[in-house]
């Protein structure tokens, strides 16, 4: 059936559409509360089918290089925001905009339902009306809560109470130690009034950090002081400045989007009881135009995601958009109550989202043009779909088909997010099959953590094909790119100053000069991967041999182990494994010891 016939043929059902180019790429994901209106807006029919003049140059461009449509039909339209979140994740759709942050953010409670409160943190609601919350914070939490415990004198540990004796934090007074001695309520009730007072006032909390660290120094003790400082920068990082003074308890949540023609911010600000407790920032890349609905209904769906929040706050925001109102109906249902994102027009409210608008400018000022250029030119070097903003690059290591591993590293906005990195213990024996199973397992946690713009490669075009394969039985539309050394008598060459480095793209076959930025830019990202299975690899390595050197010590010979290994793959499944299951590989007597062992 061509295009115009699906169009015409579409129900009115709710539900999420796809478009696809003439390579069954797919282009873009959307939602509907009812499909057929919903897509034929987008085309006119007569004389011939042919986009909407009305659309965006983004939508326009997209339809120009549609060639088929496929549907989901599902029972209502917040089913269909829900899914079509879900897809833009997993699938990475060329014209979609796609943010990666929706990791929760923790919160610090205090349980007042123990004798002895203690404070810790979470980031799921927990089932008690006992429990006071703060936060969210999106960064430094447990250094404000660690710099609490160094200031209030309340009970460290979880399992304090139970041991019923005095510890080091008594004798250190980091405690009242009231496991042991006969501390009245009222008098640690004096602790937690003071803990809860440095939690809602930073500036009271970071004097007294500051006033420690001068101690510290003053003693002589650098290391303490040293410790202190960075952990008073942390704190004082994890908000936005601000001379807003609300002069009540007011809470908001605030979220602003600002665009250059290359990217765009979102900034959120979390303001409790009149002061402003923690701030974040997101960029995201705009490879086909801005779109601010897009941006705000993926932000606020990732953010409060499907479980209500432990503080529910009013939500400002700084523009309207298309889905607000469908927004507010799926948070409404998500908080329990009516809930409305507001615009606010003048007044504080307005200067609060002023604030966040200016450090949003602020933040698209610092934009590396040096780097945004370099990564431009392999763009169209490598004929990509979109600019190379955020980066994954694989490698595997071994020793004869000992301790073999996968890593993967993460580049992003001009440096490597470490925090981003993967480690795989892998089962497979040759380079071919472990780095199927390295993708294949990253490809599976799409859902959770979105493709990135390119994936690059250790390795030479039989690798990239692998590579493309897997994406496409899985209907991921990223760019691959490979690279490896130049083969000299079948063997790689990589005598210092001499490497040739060779560039597979889907198409293209690049030998560069050595000069070249472009190379030299993918051969830092190859090194960082290698650099980073290697490390693995020996860690891994030692915990083998460790292993190893404990069951020759209690009678079972290398060649048995090999064998152990070569079946259950790791010494982890070895230890987990019954009798029965040891005895198809060695003899009852050493089955039977080697559960000893490990009893």
């Amino acid at each position: 059936m061509d295009l115009k016939s699906t169009i015409k043929q579409l129900p009115t059902s709710p539900g999420i559409y796809q478009y696809f180019d003439k390579n069954g790429r797919l282009l873009y994901v959307g939602k509907a509360k009812n499909l057929a209106n919903r897509v034929k807006s987008y085309w006119h029919f007569t004389p011939e089918l042919r986009p909407n003049p009305t659309l965006s140059a983004r939508i326009t461009k997209m339809l120009h290089q549609t060639i088929s449509l496929e549907y989901i039909v599902v029972n209502s339209e917040h089913d269909a925001l829900i899914l079509e979140n879900s897809l833009i994740k997993q699938l990475h759709p060329k014209y979609n905009i796609l943010l990666r942050d929706d990791k929760t953010y923790p919160y610090i409670y205090l349980d007042n339902s123990e004798k002895y409160p203690r404070l810790d943190i979470t980031r799921k609601i927990i089932n008690s009306k006992e429990i006071t919350y703060f936060g969210p914070y999106s960064v430094g939490a447990r250094d404000i809560l660690n710099s609490v415990y160094n200031i209030a004198k309340l009970v460290q540990k979880k399992g304090c109470l139970r041991s019923k004796k005095l510890c080091l934090y008594y004798q250190i007074d980091k405690c009242l130690g009231p496991c042991e001695l006969p501390i009245s309520k009222e008098r640690y009730q004096q602790e937690v009034d003071l803990a809860v007072s440095l939690i809602k006032n930073k500036k009271t909390l970071i004097k007294k950090l500051q006033e420690k660290m001068e101690f510290y120094a003053e003693e002589l003790r650098f290391e303490e002081a040293a410790e202190l400082r960075d952990t008073i920068d942390k704190i004082s990082r994890s908000e936005i400045n601000s001379e807003i003074d609300f002069a009540s308890n007011e809470n908001f949540d605030i979220f602003v989007v600002e665009h250059n023609e290359v990217r765009a911010v979102l900034v959120k600000i979390f303001m409790r009881n009149g002061k402003i407790i923690s701030s974040s920032h997101d960029y995201i890349n705009l490879n086909e135009g801005f779109d601010e609905n897009e941006i705000f209904t993926q932000a606020l769906v990732d953010f409060y995601k499907d479980e209500k929040p432990p503080i529910v706050a009013p939500i400002l925001v700084n523009m309207d958009f298309e889905d607000k109102n469908l927004i507010e109906e799926h948070l409404s249902q998500v908080f329990e109550k009516k809930t409305s994102l507001s615009v606010p027009q003048r007044g504080k409210k307005k200067d609060l989202v002023s604030l966040a608008l200016l450090n949003a400018q602020e933040l698209l000022k610092k934009q590396n043009n040096t780097n945004q250029k370099l990564l431009q030119e392999i763009k169209e070097l490598c004929h990509l779909e979109v600019i190379p903003n955020r980066v994954e690059v694989f490698d595997n290591s071994h020793m004869a088909g000992m301790a073999t591993v996968g890593a993967m590293i993460v580049y992003e906005n001009g440096k490597f997010d470490k925090k981003s990195y993967r480690t795989y213990h892998l089962e497979a024996k040759d380079e071919y099959a472990q780095m199927r199973e390295t993708l294949s397992r990253r490809v599976e946690s799409f859902i959770k953590n979105p493709a990135p713009d390119l994936w690059v490669l250790d390795g030479g075009a039989t690798l990239l094909k692998l590579a493309l394969d897997i994406l496409e039985s899985n209907g991921v539309t990223i760019d691959v790119i490979a690279i490896s050394k130049e083969k000299i008598d079948a063997k790689a060459h990589r005598a210092k100053g001499k490497a040739k480095d060779i560039i597979y793209t889907k198409d293209e076959t690049y030998r560069l000069q050595e000069s070249d930025k472009r190379l030299q830019w993918i051969q830092n990202l190859r090194d960082e991967a290698h650099r980073s299975a290697i490390t693995f690899h020996k860690k891994t390595k030692l915990k083998l041999d460790q292993e190893s050197k404990l069951l020759s010590l209690h009678g079972i010979s290398a060649p048995k182990i090999q064998k152990l290994l070569n079946h259950f793959g790791t010494f982890e499944n070895i230890k987990s494994a019954s009798v029965e299951d040891l005895t198809t590989i060695l003899n009852k007597k050493d089955a039977k010891n080697i559960k000893l062992l490990y009893k």
